[in-house]
C-alpha cells in the first residue's frame, strides 16, 4: 500500500489537472451558486472524457450505425456491434463531438441535444440521474452553454487516453468529487468517505488472504450496500491488484441518490469496470441484489438516520425470518445502521465472505435485552460471525467528529478466532492535518494503518506504540458479552410476616421490583444466593423472566484509571502560582529590584 506516494501523486499533476477543469466554473459565477457548479463540471467532465476515448472510433461507429440501420437491426444486437465497434462498453451514434458543436454556435443547444440522444442507454441513465436536461436548459437560459464547451474542448480538459490513463482519470474524477463534496460543506461526508479511512478498511479485509490473492487465477467479488460515488469499491479494486496485478475483482453497489449514483456509474465505465454492477435504489426496501453472495463488503452507511420510510417493506421481509435478510430482529425505527449490518451478513458468501461496515457508537451497546438491536449483536456474535471491531480516531470524517468503528465481520475465522472477538483501540493513531476539510482534523497516514494492521494480525493483547501513535488489542471470549438480565421481586407477606402464596407462588411487591445484569461468564445460581437470598430472604428472583442480551462496553474495556493528584501536591503547585503571580505584580509596579 502506498497512500504517502498516492496523496503524493494526487496533491500534483492530478491535482493539477482537476483544478484546470474546475476552473471552468468560473464562466457559471452569477448564474450558479457555488455549490451548484458540481451539477455542470461532473456530467460535463464525463461527457469529455467519453467523447476523447471515443474519438478514434468515431468513423467507425457511425458507419457501424448507419450499416445496422440499412440491415434493419435493433436491440441488443445493435447494441453489441455498436459496443464493439467503438471498443468500449458505450458508444455515440451522434455526427457531433465537441469540436463540431463549436462549429454552429448559431444552433448549439438543437445540436447538443443531438449530441446527447445519440449516446448508448448507459450513458444517457447516467445523465438521466444527474438531471442533466434541466441544467442543458439552465446553462441556455444563463447564456454559457456555448463557452462551457468551448472550455471544455480546450487543451487543458483534454482527457483522452492517450493523456489520462483509467486510473488517473478515476482520481481526477475523485478530485473533482472532492470538491463538489466541500462546497456543501456539512453535507460532504454524505457520500465520501476519505481514502485513509478506506484503505485501512481494505487491509482488514485482505490482510489474511494476502497469499490466497498472490495465487493464479485469483477471481473475487466485492459489494457496497451505500457504495455513494464507489470509491471503496475503487480503492479495494485497487489493493487486490497491488498484491496480484492479474486478481480479477467485479465490483457491484446500490445507491439511492441519483447524483451520486451518476457518479458511481460514471467512475466505473470511466475506468472501465462493471458499470452494470452499479445500481439504483434503497438497498433497505428495494434490494438489487437478492440471493446474492459475495466475497468482499465494504460499505459506510448513514448514521443515526431513520428507517421511516422504509418501515413497511422491512417488516414485511422480517416476517421470512432467516429466509429474508432481517431474521435477526429489527433495531430502533430511529437507526436503521444495523440493518444494514444485517444486509451485509446475508450477502456474505458461506465459508468465505468478509466484510468491513462503518458504524457509529450506537449499534455497540443500544437497546435493552431482548430488543431488537441487542437480538441482533447476539446473532452475531453466538454465530460466531464477529471477528473484530476497530474504534477510529475522532474527527476523521468530512462531517461527524463523533467516535466511529469499523466492524470486521467474518464467514471464515481462521482456527485460533473462532469464539473469540478482538477490540482494536486506535482512537490516540492518527497525524494532524496541516488544513481541516470540515470535521477532519485528523489522517491515517502508512504509518498508522501498518500499526493497526500490526496489532490486527498479531491478535493478542497487547499495546503497540510508535512515535506518537498508540493502538491498543484486547481479545475476549463471545461469552464475554453477553448477560442475563434478572427480575428480582420482593415477596408480599402478610400482617403475620409470613409470604402470601398464590397456587404455591410466591406473590411480589407491587412497585418493588428490581433488575440486575448478570454477566453470562459467570455463575448466576452463586450470584443470586451471594447478593439477595441469602441477604434477605423476602427477595427472590423470577427466572421466567429472564432476558438475555449482549453489549459491548467498548469504552469501558479500555479505560484506565489514572490517580488523581494528591491534595498536598495540588496545594503546593496553587503556592507556587501565587508566589509567582505575587512576584510578577512587584515588578510591575515598583519595577525589577536589583
Amino acid at each position: 500500500m502506498a497512500i504517502n506516494d498516492l496523496q503524493k501523486q494526487t496533491n500534483t499533476n492530478i491535482q493539477e489537472k482537476a483544478n484546470l477543469i474546475w476552473e471552468i466554473a468560473t464562466h457559471l459565477v452569477g448564474f450558479y451558486k457555488p455549490h451548484e457548479y458540481g451539477k455542470v463540471i461532473l456530467p460535463m467532465t464525463v461527457l469529455k472524457r467519453f467523447d476523447d476515448a471515443l474519438a478514434p472510433t468515431k468513423e467507425k461507429v457511425l458507419a457501424t450505425y448507419q450499416t445496422l440501420n440499412e440491415q434493419g437491426f435493433e436491440g441488443e444486437v445493435r447494441d453489441g456491434a455498436l459496443a464493439k465497434a467503438s471498443g468500449y462498453s458505450f458508444y455515440n451514434t451522434s455526427r457531433f463531438n465537441f469540436a463540431r458543436l463549436l462549429a454552429d454556435p448559431n444552433n448549439i443547444e438543437a445540436n447538443f441535444e443531438d449530441y446527447l440522444r445519440g449516446y448508448s442507454d448507459n450513458v444517457k441513465d447516467i445523465l438521466a440521474n444527474f438531471k442533466f436536461a434541466d441544467e442543458v436548459k439552465n446553462m441556455v437560459k444563463g447564456g454559457v452553454l456555448y463557452v462551457v464547451i468551448q472550455e471544455f474542448n480546450s487543451k487543458k480538459a483534454d482527457m483522452s487516453p492517450e493523456k489520462i490513463t483509467s486510473m488517473d482519470m478515476g482520481y481526477i474524477f475523485e478530485e473533482l468529487i472532492r470538491k463538489f463534496s466541500e462546497s456543501y460543506n456539512e453535507e460532504a461526508g454524505a457520500h465520501f468517505t476519505s481514502r485513509d479511512i478506506i484503505y485501512l478498511m481494505t487491509e482488514l479485509l485482505v490482510a489474511p488472504e494476502k497469499d490466497e490473492i498472490k495465487e493464479n487465477g485469483c477471481f473475487k467479488t466485492a459489494y457496497d450496500m451505500t457504495m455513494g460515488t464507489s470509491q471503496m469499491l475503487g480503492c479495494l479494486t485497487e489493493r487486490l491488484q497491488e498484491i496480484n496485478p492479474e486478481a480479477d475483482l467485479t465490483c457491484f453497489g446500490q445507491e439511492f441518490n441519483p447524483e451520486t449514483y451518476a457518479i458511481a456509474k460514471a467512475d466505473m465505465l470511466i475506468k472501465g469496470g462493471n458499470a452494470s454492477g452499479m445500481k439504483f435504489g434503497d438497498t433497505l426496501s428495494e434490494d438489487a441484489y437478492f440471493g446474492f453472495e459475495f466475497d468482499y463488503i465494504i460499505s459506510n452507511p448513514p448514521f443515526g438516520i431513520d428507517w421511516k420510510r422504509e418501515k413497511d417493506a422491512v417488516e414485511k421481509e422480517a416476517k421470512l425470518g432467516f429466509d429474508g435478510r432481517f431474521g435477526a430482529g429489527l433495531p430502533s425505527i430511529s437507526d436503521g445502521q444495523l440493518l444494514f449490518m444485517l444486509n451485509g451478513v446475508k450477502k456474505l458468501k458461506e465459508g468465505s465472505g468478509r466484510m468491513a461496515i462503518i458504524q457509529n457508537g450506537s449499534p455497540l451497546f443500544s437497546g435493552d435485552a431482548g430488543s431488537g438491536a441487542s437480538e441482533i449483536r447476539k446473532y452475531l456474535i453466538e454465530n460466531d460471525l464477529l471477528e473484530a471491531i476497530v474504534q477510529l480516531p475522532n474527527d476523521l470524517f468530512y462531517n461527524t467528529g463523533i467516535s466511529t468503528y469499523i466492524w470486521v465481520i467474518s464467514k471464515n475465522k481462521s482456527s485460533d478466532r473462532l469464539g473469540y472477538v478482538q477490540l482494536i483501540d486506535a482512537s490516540k493513531c492518527y497525524i494532524k492535518r496541516r488544513k481541516n476539510i470540515g470535521s477532519k482534523r485528523v489522517d491515517l497516514d502508512d504509518n498508522c494503518i501498518s500499526l493497526i494492521i500490526k496489532a490486527f494480525t498479531e491478535y493478542k493483547d497487547a499495546k503497540y506504540e510508535e512515535n506518537s501513535l498508540f493502538v491498543e488489542s484486547k481479545i475476549f471470549s463471545n461469552q464475554y458479552f453477553g448477560y442475563t438480565k434478572i427480575t428480582i421481586e420482593t415477596a408480599l407477606t402478610d400482617s403475620n410476616g409470613k409470604m402470601v402464596l398464590k397456587k404455591g407462588q410466591k406473590q411480589p411487591v407491587k412497585g418493588a421490583t428490581d433488575y440486575e445484569i448478570v454477566p453470562l461468564v459467570e455463575d448466576i445460581d452463586l450470584f443470586i444466593k451471594q447478593n439477595y437470598t441469602d441477604i434477605n430472604p423476602l427477595l427472590y428472583v423470577d427466572r421466567k423472566k429472564d432476558k438475555i442480551g449482549y453489549a459491548i462496553p467498548f469504552t469501558r474495556l479500555f479505560f484506565e484509571y489514572k490517580e488523581p493528584e494528591k491534595s498536598v501536591e495540588i496545594f503546593d503547585r496553587i503556592m507556587q502560582l501565587d508566589k509567582a503571580e505575587k512576584e510578577l505584580i512587584k515588578e510591575l509596579f515598583y519595577g525589577k529590584l536589583s
